[in-house]
């Protein structure tokens, strides 16, 4: 393995040979100070950047007084390396963990910072830690409570893997148990006794029949899903269950608020014990707003929804229409044979950069 010590980061560096510098830091998720050190240190050298840091998340910003002000952001830690460093290249496809999740986003963010001095939108640019573990810990999300002033725009983008294709907000998700019960007893004496998983069968049946939600925002199609993920039951082999535990998840499209998600999963399952366990609100793809408008010109024109959820609804929490928009594969993303396109990187760079400096 080559070495991994970490030295200086050269964001003149083209940006593919930047990507594999940074996924060169090993910054898996609560051990990325050694990034963090590293990125604020080279953005401090660039006059033209007002640099902040609080804990592992670094900021940087241009003050030019320009109309409009975006945000680019990403994060900087990966999951567990899989024997997968030192990275390495192969035609064009560079290999290593986080090439697609998502340090060549960021590294397309750190060369656009370095070398646009004079864009045509004040720019803010956030490297933040801790995304791929528990919210709590989200960097994205303390900069949220503690900092939102540093995050104040009128777009933001999230340089998540996207295939360099917009993907516009993101899905909100919901999870929930309910609870079924019935009466303990021998197996051998079962009509003495009341089977509890056999109750669940009404709920697989809502949810096999279940007809989910396409909604169409903004010109882009989300596609609603309510699931069962887990089933939890059973006592022992020579007893009749008195309790059965059934978690659902449902993925619902950005239109509707924590509270309409609730009510519609209640609505489904009406008679049912059910609660609510875990929560996560959606995000407005915001494709309607002169930065978005322009900047989907900018990059091909071409959009689609994002299923699932990322860190573009803090945004939207905030009131700063969000997408998603990064040269890594999302299909890709945490394999062992993770990879990203050199031209991919490239070609996110120039797009930016052209609807930055147009």
């Amino acid at each position: 393995m080559s070495d991994l010590n970490p030295t200086p980061l050269d964001l003149t560096l083209d940006g593919g040979a930047l990507t594999a510098r940074l996924v060169d830091f090993p910054s898996v998720s609560g051990d990325e100070q050694a990034l963090a050190d590293a990125v604020e240190a080279a953005l401090r050298g660039y006059p033209h950047l007002t640099v902040d840091r609080h804990g592992n998340n670094v900021v940087a910003r241009t003050n030019l007084g320009r109309a409009e002000r975006v945000v680019l952001a990403g994060h900087l830690d990966t999951v567990p390396i899989a024997d997968n460093l030192p990275s390495y290249v192969d035609g064009d496809r560079l290999y290593g963990c986080g090439t697609s999740d998502m340090k060549s986003g960021v590294a397309v963010a750190l060369r656009l910072a370095a070398s646009l001095t004079e864009p045509n939108r004040d720019l803010t640019y956030v490297f933040y830690d801790c995304e791929e573990v528990e919210a709590h810990r989200n960097g994205l999300g303390h900069l949220v409570k503690d900092h939102p002033d540093w995050l104040a725009a009128d777009f933001a983008v999230l340089m998540e893997p996207t295939g360099a294709m917009v993907e516009g907000g993101c899905q909100g998700t919901l999870r929930a148990q309910i609870r079924l019960t019935g009466v303990r007893a021998h197996a051998a004496r079962s009509w003495l006794g009341d089977n509890a998983i056999h109750h669940a069968a009404e709920v697989l049946t809502r949810l096999e029949t279940y007809e989910a939600r396409r909604v169409e925002i903004d010109g882009l199609e989300y596609h609603e899903g309510l699931n069962a993920v887990r089933i939890d039951g059973g006592v022992a082999g020579n007893v009749i269950p008195d309790e059965c535990v059934i978690t659902i998840n449902f993925r619902y499209a950005p239109d509707r608020s924590e509270a309409e998600a609730e009510k519609h999963v209640r609505e489904v399952f009406d008679g049912f014990e059910l609660t609510v366990t875990d929560f996560a609100a959606g995000a407005l793809p915001g494709l309607a707003q002169p930065a978005a408008r322009t900047f989907l010109e900018a990059t091909g024109g071409r959009a689609r929804a994002k299923f699932g959820w990322t860190d573009v609804a803090r945004f939207s929490a905030l009131g700063v229409p969000a997408v998603n928009y990064g040269p890594g594969e999302p299909d890709l993303a945490h394999k062992r044979d993770e990879w990203c396109s050199l031209s991919a990187i490239a070609e996110t760079e120039e797009r930016l950069r052209g609807w930055l400096a147009g």
